[in-house]
């Protein structure tokens, strides 16, 4: 009868484990894969688009991962989106690094009728399902409007950063010459093309300063370029402001200490949570809107440190 006991209390522990484990793969199964394929993901800016993707996928239940080129290529991402078309998630999102991975992209729509949703950075590409992030433009406008508050009519800035066939920075210096025009300052120095490599920014803030030694104020199209035009600044012993456009921590941290006057910033965190968001709204057979706004904000002393500490504790 003990033999016969123990028996039985055998079987049924092993039909409870392949139960379990049945029920457990069949939970796993039913989580809908979703993969964001960011630009990269060395810098503190898609690092925060990253946290707040990841913070998605658990609060939603989703089976998601994010990737990104450690070179920052256009060439390596299409590697990674190739690699991850093979794995047939249920949805995409990425940060196209420009408009050559489209090919890419259609493949998705087309062929396998995953929706794409584009993070960060817009393309006037048909096939897309939604775009989430910031109106450029509104963010250029808002970043010559805080610097116009600054200076004086007449008085002299530079515009200096990316390369404009990117669309982002090509809508941020719209933008910013508008609210610039509208203010009354004059833009008499624009250099744009520049890579992110730190060098070159510093090499071109020093040659604008030399030709226009004039200037009250500095644009720039994003904060890797600002933090090397302030380092430039404070090398000749300048104060005048200077207003990046993503609200990295190291730009926070100048604001904070009285370095920088002020800037405008995007949500990064918002981008990946609401991507992420919208992503499972599409799994669900649920409209999207084509465009989700995550909004630009003005960051000053006084909030500085508030929004440190929050964008520290994501990436520390």
């Amino acid at each position: 009868m003990v033999k016969k006991g123990k028996l039985v209390l055998l079987v049924t522990v092993i039909i409870s484990v392949i139960v379990f484990g049945f029920i457990s793969k069949s939970l796993v199964d039913d989580k809908p894969k979703v993969v964001l394929v960011l630009k990269g993901l060395n810098s503190q800016y898609w690092q925060i688009v990253k946290a707040g993707a990841e913070k998605a996928f658990k609060d939603f239940g989703i089976d998601g991962k994010v990737i990104g080129p450690s070179d920052g290529s256009a060439k390596e991402q299409g590697r990674l989106l190739e690699k991850t078309y093979k794995e047939n998630p249920k949805v995409l999102i990425t940060a196209p690094v420009d408009s050559s991975v489209i090919p890419i992209l259609d493949k998705y729509t087309v062929n396998k009728k995953i929706p794409v949703l584009l993070v960060d950075q817009d393309e006037p590409w048909k096939n897309k399902t939604s775009y989430i992030g910031t109106d450029n433009v509104e963010l250029g406008k808002r970043a010559g409007s805080l610097l116009g508050t600054q200076l004086q009519p007449g008085d002299k800035v530079a515009i200096i950063g990316g390369d404009l066939s990117i669309s982002v920075f090509k809508e941020r210096v719209n933008g910013a010459k508008m609210a610039l025009k509208d203010a009354g300052i004059i833009v008499a120095a624009e250099k744009v093309g520049i890579p992110d490599d730190g060098k070159t920014a510093n090499k071109e803030m020093k040659k604008i300063l030399s030709d226009h030694p004039d200037i009250k104020g500095v644009i720039t199209t994003h904060d890797i370029v600002a933090l090397q035009v302030a380092e430039v600044l404070k090398e000749q012993g300048l104060t005048i402001p200077v207003i990046g456009a993503d609200g990295i921590p190291d730009i926070l941290k100048l604001i904070e200490d009285g370095t920088l006057s002020g800037t405008v910033a995007q949500n990064p965190y918002d981008m990946g949570y609401l991507s992420v968001e919208n992503a499972l709204k599409v799994t669900k057979g649920e409209n999207v809107e084509k465009f989700v706004n995550t909004g630009v904000d003005i960051i000053i002393k006084e909030n500085a440190k508030q929004r440190l500490d929050f964008l520290n504790n994501l990436i520390k």
